[in-house]
């Protein structure tokens, strides 16, 4: 029975040689001094097809908060600024955006193929509203960071009445 490879193993062409699946059942025999073996990308996908040209790739991200707001960080190396679509509500933020190859080097001519080349996106649900209008993106050699502001909610006003006449 063949199991679904992890998306670990579809990313950069490893498998999974140390006896287990993800469920913990038993795989083929393979040389137990070796727990992933790496291979080239192009075997990879001779044998299993063109997945990357159909599947998305989500950002791996750190996102952390201080006592007034939350800070997400991804790397968007390679993508323009201006082509990064970011959506922002008070709970939840998506960035999506797609990074380009313009090489024009031949599939015979790589050692190695790693790098995510296509669409990208990620959603991340925060631990805190936020105030959505106070929220910045900037980005610097690469990493994108986003400064969220956290809803103040001991925060009050004085609010005037006004007469009607």
């Amino acid at each position: 029975m063949e199991r679904k490879k992890t998306f670990f193993e579809r990313l950069t062409g490893a498998i999974n040689t140390n006896g287990t699946n993800e469920e913990g059942s038993l795989n083929e025999p393979s040389d137990e001094n070796h727990n992933i073996s790496i291979r080239p990308e192009r075997e990879a996908s001779e044998k299993s097809g063109s997945w990357l040209e159909d599947e998305e790739g989500q950002l791996t991200v750190d996102v952390y908060q201080t006592p007034t707001e939350i800070v997400i960080k991804t790397m968007v190396a390679g993508v323009k600024p201006d082509t990064i679509d970011l959506n922002i509500s008070r709970d939840m933020v998506t960035i999506k955006g797609s990074r380009q190859n313009f090489n024009e080097t031949r599939e015979e001519d790589y050692h190695y193929k790693e790098l995510f080349w296509g669409s990208f996106s990620r959603t991340i649900l925060l631990p805190a509203e936020i105030e959505v209008e106070e929220a910045e993106a900037t980005e610097e050699h690469g990493l994108l960071t986003l400064r969220l502001p956290k809803i103040d909610k001991e925060k009050k006003t004085k609010l005037k009445v006004k007469s009607s006449r």
